[in-house]
């Protein structure tokens, strides 16, 4: 088959070399010019499956009314006049009672489960190196009673197959000494020993390179223009060259929408509506001073809601949700405070470690932020469109580079008439495919996204 894969992050190019991988002739898209260029750029590093948790549960409610107004809250809720944005609310405080948090976390970690065995075996193959680190994942609690609640939540990964332990401060400084300044805050936390953390930009650029060996046709720099439908299919795209400004039509047996946050607008052109909205995150890339003081381990500070990973001679640490719309500027008022609250951070906890210092006081951290394509579920929308010949793999919202691997090798699965051999509802599938065991088949007629 002839393929056409718009977006090339993380998702886009997975679906692209796991195509080529089934005998695919592919045609990998994207408005930059170079693969992994917007939301994967400078995410937080880790492959976590042991926090693959859906955002929506009892308590997130009140968590966002009492932070929407501060500007430094792990999750700030920015309300637009933008229906869109208040209809994925509603459908959000719909997940936000136990029976849905148990039903989307059993899909989210078995999807992370799958994709992680999907990334160790593209790694084996491809000898891709991207500052990879398989130490790990701690996560650590400088408040009592939130540790108290870290039980119940391994607990949960245990129940799903993750080995996710919780430990007390003397182990935590075990697995990770470069936390022995801060020592006297911490009161526990848990280690999860089968996470990894690395390069996610630098993996992807890496693969669509691979990508581009294998024969796909690699057309970054090229705008999407239209996408053209008839008879209830879609048969092509328009495309405009941003260099030249030259149109370019593209035709394919089937075309893959993976264009993150940007997804549902595209999507929309053509009548399919699907409940994917951007949550702006942020990260700072900080040089070291002192390596040999720097942590080794990835972490998780549950107090900010922030993860920390090493990558070479620099640390990168990123975190917090806003829900604003398609906001990326980084010289607001708001954006300034979430990513000065960052370095601050680092600065507390490896004092001296990283270079902290802001841009006005002779420093240089590398300030980032992304749309991170969220679905009121967290599950992302992998499968069948209602339009023949359109698919999609999007709305991963955090866990993109912990699920891309595998959202690739799945969406190629199913576009080759497989069903993967995981539990989860794939779109286009009817709401009782979970009851069947994992790698039957089925057929896949078109339905809703």
């Amino acid at each position: 088959m002839q393929v056409v894969v718009l977006g090339a992050g993380i998702i886009g190019t997975s679906t692209a070399w796991h195509l080529l991988e089934r005998g695919h002739d592919v045609t990998l898209v994207d408005r930059q010019p170079d693969a992994a260029l917007e939301t994967s750029f400078a995410n937080a590093a880790q492959i976590s499956v042991s926090y693959c948790e859906p955002w929506a549960n009892r308590e997130a409610p009140w968590k966002a009314l009492k932070w929407m107004f501060d500007r430094e809250a792990p999750l700030l809720f920015r309300p637009q006049a933008d229906w869109v944005q208040w209809r994925w609310g509603l459908q959000f405080l719909a997940q936000c009672h136990d029976a849905a948090f148990e039903r989307n976390v059993a899909q989210l970690v078995a999807l992370g489960a799958y994709s992680h065995e999907t990334l160790k075996a593209m790694v084996a193959q491809t000898g891709i190196e991207y500052q990879r680190s398989q130490r790990g994942i701690a996560h650590y609690y400088t408040d009592a009673a939130s540790f108290d609640g870290a039980a119940a939540a391994a607990e949960l990964m245990r129940r799903h197959g993750v080995r996710r332990r919780v430990v007390d401060r003397a182990e935590l400084l075990r697995i990770e000494p470069a936390l022995a300044p801060f020592a006297d805050r911490l009161v526990g936390g848990t280690y999860t020993e089968t996470d990894e953390h690395g390069d996610a930009r630098v993996f992807t650029q890496r693969l669509a390179a691979l990508c581009g060996q294998r024969g796909a046709r690699l057309l970054f720099g090229h705008h999407i223009e239209r996408l053209e439908v008839d008879g209830g299919a879609l048969r092509r795209v328009q495309l405009r060259d941003a260099a030249t400004g030259l149109p370019r039509t593209l035709e394919a047996d089937a075309f893959v929408v993976a264009c993150g946050s940007y997804t549902a607008p595209l999507l929309r052109t053509v009548g399919v509506r699907v409940p994917i909205y951007p949550g702006k995150g942020y990260s700072a890339t900080l040089r070291l001073l002192r390596p040999d003081a720097a942590p080794q381990v990835s972490m998780i500070d549950d107090g900010r809601k922030i993860a920390i990973s090493r990558l070479g001679d620099r640390l990168r640490v990123a975190g917090t949700i806003e829900l604003g719309g398609f906001d990326l500027r980084l010289d607001t008022p708001v954006a300034r405070a979430r990513c000065e609250m960052l370095v601050r951070r680092i600065e507390q906890v490896f004092p001296g470690v990283a270079d902290t210092r802001l841009p006005a006081d002779g420093g240089d951290p590398q300030f980032w932020c992304g749309l991170r394509p969220a679905t009121p579920t967290n599950i992302p929308l992998i499968g069948r469109t209602p339009i023949e010949r359109l698919w999609i793999n999007a709305g991963h919202g955090t866990l993109g580079w912990t699920h891309g691997a595998g959202s690739g090798r799945a969406l190629a699965e199913l576009i080759g008439g497989e069903r993967p051999a995981l539990a989860m509802r794939f779109a286009g599938e009817p709401a009782d495919v979970l009851r069947q065991p994992p790698g039957s088949r089925r057929p896949h007629a078109p339905s809703h996204a």
